[in-house]
């Protein structure tokens, strides 16, 4: 049971490197293609979902909103330079959207553009029996989130101890 247990583990680990991999070489193609057509590179996802994979690329614009047009020029312009690629062995869907009202802060340079915003903070394990917090972003460095809760006290947490922190744009 032991080695059973301790092969699936690997295999995961395999898969979550597979995938972590392919985001780095995926964002590396995509970055020079979003900004040719105008947009900002907000994030690469490659998840399985029951039996498919999904390659996610998630774009943003510096001043208005991502609009359906924007999706599918991104969509077509990265399509071919993925299939020269060739970096994923196996089927995928190809997912081009925006981030969305409340978009995941996830890389460094979401927390610089979110300073100063009201956030969501969910930790993985609860503090004080509570999970789920609201407050005010007011500081990210070397991976560590710092809100400023509604009570006006400051919450600390590093990146590792959080399930996610995203935009809390429903309260403004």
């Amino acid at each position: 049971k032991q080695r059973v247990k301790r092969r699936e583990q690997n295999k995961l680990k395999r898969g979550a490197d597979l995938a972590k991999n392919t985001v780095s070489q995926v964002w590396e193609i995509a970055v020079p293609i979003a900004e040719e057509l105008g947009l900002i590179l907000w994030d690469v996802c490659f998840e399985k979902e029951g039996a498919n994979y999904y390659l996610r690329i998630i774009i943003d614009k510096e001043e208005e909103g991502v609009g359906i047009d924007d999706c599918v020029n991104m969509s077509h312009a990265i399509d071919k330079p993925l299939d020269d690629a060739d970096l994923i062995d196996r089927q995928y869907n190809l997912q081009v959207s925006s981030p969305g009202i409340e978009r995941k802060l996830t890389r460094d340079f979401h927390f610089d553009y979110a300073m100063g915003e009201k956030v969501i903070l969910r930790l993985i394990r609860p503090c004080d029996g509570k999970r789920e917090f609201n407050g005010v972003l007011t500081g990210y460095e070397n991976g560590a989130v710092t809100i400023l809760l509604e009570d006006e006290i400051e919450m600390t947490a590093e990146k590792k101890e959080i399930a996610f922190v995203k935009l809390d744009d429903f309260n403004m």
